[in-house]
């Protein structure tokens, strides 16, 4: 049991919003191309594969990211105590892990087209080296934007079997709210992260954070609805993207404050809450 709670706890399988940021993308550009006036079939059971592939692919992300920042872990005082950097789990068995749930996503991934596959490979060099960043350079939530809303281009790819402008849009879109969000994220550690030589846009824009944040929503915002009318989407989406907007716009940026990490917290995972209304209104608009 004791080996349970620490593969629980080396996965963050009690934290779904890591998953859930890397779920909704997916979702995102699935129903992007769905045709739904055809069997629904499908477009479930893609969906729990994205749900699979996201739990999966996250829980061996957060193995490798802790297997390369142990050193580092151990010096700030909300990572010290992971199983790694703590040593209650060594390296050798935290691999191993690693590589079953690597294995547990292949068996997900052969499930969609050649192209697809053939995508998701071409991702996992940027996905495993995403920890690295850190450390060379101020831009690291920009390597993550793009490594984590890579789902988007395959959900869409599942089902068209080929890629066009519509998901790209889309896609870059995404890429600035995880350098929102994951800005936020960072100002949990930055007194450490600084300390010990560690680069983030939290560091670097740290006097100028909402003016930072504000400028990543708005490229989000724009990029969306570019997207929208890329695929000549209904006025309803237009009216329907005001309710995440305002989340980004005004209670996000209410609730934040750099200087508390509690409040860092609150902010970052609000954004569970926009990944579903975003995909509600694409889901309206895709059905209407």
């Amino acid at each position: 049991m004791n080996q349970l709670n620490l593969f629980i706890e080396l996965t963050r399988l009690k934290k779904p919003i890591g998953f859930m940021l890397l779920f909704w993308p997916c979702a995102w550009g699935l129903t992007l191309a769905y045709d739904f006036s055809s069997s629904l079939d499908n477009y479930f059971f893609y969906l729990i594969l994205f749900f699979l592939g996201s739990v999966f692919m996250r829980s061996a992300g957060c193995i490798v990211n802790d297997i390369l920042d142990k050193e580092f872990d151990a010096k700030v005082l909300r990572t010290k105590n992971r199983p790694i950097a703590s040593g209650k789990v060594s390296i050798k068995l935290a691999s191993l892990y690693a590589l079953v749930l690597c294995f547990l996503a292949f068996l997900v991934l052969i499930n969609f087209n050649l192209f697809t596959i053939i995508l998701a490979f071409a991702s996992m060099p940027l996905a495993f080296t995403y920890p690295l960043m850190k450390r060379f350079t101020y831009w690291p939530q920009l390597f993550l934007g793009i490594t984590f809303n890579y789902g988007l281009i395959l959900g869409w790819t599942a089902v068209k079997g080929e890629i066009s402008l519509a998901p790209i849009l889309f896609y870059v879109g995404a890429i600035f709210w995880t350098l929102g969000y994951d800005t936020i994220y960072g100002y949990q550690d930055i007194k450490d992260d600084e300390i010990i030589g560690l680069k983030s846009t939290s560091i670097k824009f740290k006097g100028k954070a909402k003016k930072f944040l504000f400028v990543c929503y708005l490229f989000l915002l724009c990029f969306l609805l570019i997207g929208g009318y890329e695929m000549k989407f209904h006025l309803s989406y237009y009216l329907l993207s005001i309710i995440p907007f305002i989340h980004l716009f005004i209670y996000q940026m209410k609730i934040f404050n750099l200087n508390e990490p509690a409040s860092c917290l609150k902010a970052f995972k609000s954004n569970n809450f926009f990944g579903l209304i975003i995909l509600i209104n694409i889901l309206i608009v895709k059905t209407l």
